[in-house]
């Protein structure tokens, strides 16, 4: 009896250290969680304070209880310690591109930027896209963006459209032409490419852009359209598309991988003549004739 009484004893001290050694751990591994705070220094500034000049102002964020993308960050930030903090966001998966900021350096989608979880020490820096007007905070003026967009016609054209029976029949294409579309359709207009571009920083006025442009060379390469011409001569000025220098930074920086400076590449190609539109794969006229 004496010698179980002896390892009952012992077993009960075994599991007390387990125990003592058990909340060791989690009190050190709880510490260490509590520790992972990430700094982001946001630019602001607010128009209805017209004295106070632009600033950065640091947030601390509990990466523990925040999502991995710096749009959770923000949307942290704004829920739980500053509602003043002003920014544009609303699929959350890189689909709408409402959420373009300059994070870190490069225009991207907050949505779809991993918070920089290497180096908690070093605070993440985010800016509004360059060299826009600002709204407020993180919210650029997109109204000359989206004026040029507008203005190079983004539809399909057809030379005889009041004589076609709209909604009779399909403008069929062929699958090879409709492969040249990929790498261009996928565009979201989140004015990434553009805003990264010196060009179009001195001539945002002329130039279109490399989003825009690359819109535009979506339209011009249709097998389906048939305005080609009339969309090329509105390109024939020295600034629409020739403030282009090829520096590429369009293509660096798009979030959806996509390659600008080579759509743009191609409209000068047309525009001097050295390659022309293919004929459409499919001759479709008779199905909308009277």
């Amino acid at each position: 009896m004496a010698m179980v009484c002896t390892e009952l004893k012992a077993l009960l001290a075994c599991r007390g250290t387990f125990g003592q050694l058990r909340a060791i751990h989690l009190a050190a591994a709880n510490n260490a969680a509590a520790k992972k705070v990430k700094k982001f220094q946001i630019y602001r500034w607010n128009p209805d304070q017209p004295e106070t000049k632009p600033y950065n102002q640091t947030y601390e964020v509990d990466l523990n209880a925040c999502g991995p993308m710096v749009l959770d960050a923000l949307i942290k930030i704004k829920n739980e310690i500053d509602p003043t903090l002003t920014f544009r966001r609303s699929c959350r998966e890189g689909i709408c591109g409402s959420c373009a900021m300059n994070i870190g350096g490069t225009n991207t989608l907050a949505c779809i930027s991993k918070i920089d979880t290497d180096n908690l020490d070093k605070p993440t820096k985010i800016y509004p896209l360059p060299h826009m007007y600002v709204v407020k905070d993180l919210v650029p003026d997109m109204n000359n963006f989206y004026n040029q967009y507008r203005s190079i016609q983004p539809w399909l054209q057809r030379k005889n459209e009041t004589g076609e029976k709209k909604g009779d029949a399909q403008y069929l294409q062929s699958v090879d032409d409709r492969a040249k579309l990929d790498g261009l359709y996928e565009c979201i207009l989140c004015a990434c490419c553009s805003t990264s571009c010196p060009s179009y920083w001195w001539n945002g006025d002329k130039y279109l852009g490399p989003a825009v442009l690359m819109q535009a060379y979506r339209w011009i390469i249709d097998s389906r359209d048939e305005s080609t011409a009339a969309r090329l001569d509105k390109l024939k000025d020295p600034f629409s598309v020739y403030r282009c220098h090829t520096i590429m930074n369009c293509t660096r920086t798009c979030p959806k991988g996509l390659n600008p400076g080579k759509a743009i590449a191609e409209i000068k190609k047309l525009l001097s003549g050295i390659a022309k539109k293919d004929a459409p794969g499919l001759e479709t006229a008779a199905l909308h004739s009277k």
